[in-house]
C-alpha cells in the first residue's frame, strides 16, 4: 500500500475519528459513530481504499509540500 493521504488529511480524519468513538462511547450518538474506527485505521495507515479506487491523492496538496506542488 502506497500512502495516498497528506498530514492534514491523516491529522483531521484521526480527530474526528476519536470524537465520533468517543461520543458513541459517551452515549451522545448511536452505533453509527463507530465508524470512527474507520477513519482512525485510514489515518494510522495513511491509505484510504476509496481514494484509491477514485483516483484521488491528497499526498500533492500545497500545504503538506511547503507550497510547492509535488508530482
Amino acid at each position: 500500500m502506497k500512502s495516498n493521504m497528506c498530514n492534514m488529511d491523516r491529522i483531521a480524519r484521526a480527530v474526528v475519528g476519536v470524537a465520533l468513538i468517543v461520543a458513541t462511547l459517551t452515549g451522545v450518538i448511536g452505533m453509527w459513530g463507530w465508524l470512527g474506527v474507520v477513519l482512525l485505521a485510514t489515518a494510522v495507515f495513511s491509505f484510504c481504499p476509496a481514494y484509491a479506487v477514485f483516483g484521488f491523492n491528497s499526498n500533492s496538496c500545497k500545504a503538506c509540500s511547503g507550497g510547492k506542488p509535488t508530482a
